[in-house]
């Protein structure tokens, strides 16, 4: 494939990538890295590009493969050892009923999926504001908020 054709059929492509990128990663440094990392592949396998019949579905797929990885490598980088281990609860101990629950909170938290363990202990346990949290993380606002609710309602759950 030539430079010229592959500006026109893949390079075009970039405003839409971005969108799609930035919908799924929720940052503007995340979704711009993730369409560079796939242009990136494109252009190291463009000898192989000229058989490919729509070029927009192609790399829209390849770009929510990358994303979706990139999300699940982001879970695995996770809080739970800034999380104290609950006290082992002795019986007879004069404040039983507390480490208890404490105990039950900190596995609730645990167990809380990795955006909404992040926002919850952004916002309780370094008292960052919701700007701040914003400017952290690279989630935006309303979601920062949704996700702060959603983690308090599984907390009340658990």
């Amino acid at each position: 494939m030539s430079e010229q054709q592959f500006h026109t059929d893949y390079l075009s492509l970039s405003g839409t990538l971005y969108k799609i990128a930035y919908y799924m990663l929720e940052s503007e440094a995340e979704a711009e890295d993730a369409v560079q990392e796939v242009f990136l592949k494109l252009w190291e396998s463009r000898d192989a590009l000229d058989g490919i019949a729509l070029p927009k579905a192609y790399c829209i797929r390849m770009l929510k493969n990358l994303c979706i990885d990139r999300i699940r490598k982001a879970q695995h980088l996770s809080f739970p050892e800034q999380l104290p281990e609950p006290e082992p609860v002795r019986p007879g101990d004069e404040a039983l009923d507390a480490k208890k629950r404490l105990s039950n909170i900190l596995e609730a938290v645990k167990a809380l999926p990795e955006r909404h363990r992040q926002v919850l202990l952004l916002r309780t346990v370094e008292g960052l504001s919701y700007e701040e949290i914003t400017e952290r993380t690279g989630i935006n606002y309303l979601t920062l908020r949704v996700l702060l609710s959603q983690a308090r309602a599984k907390l009340k759950k658990a």
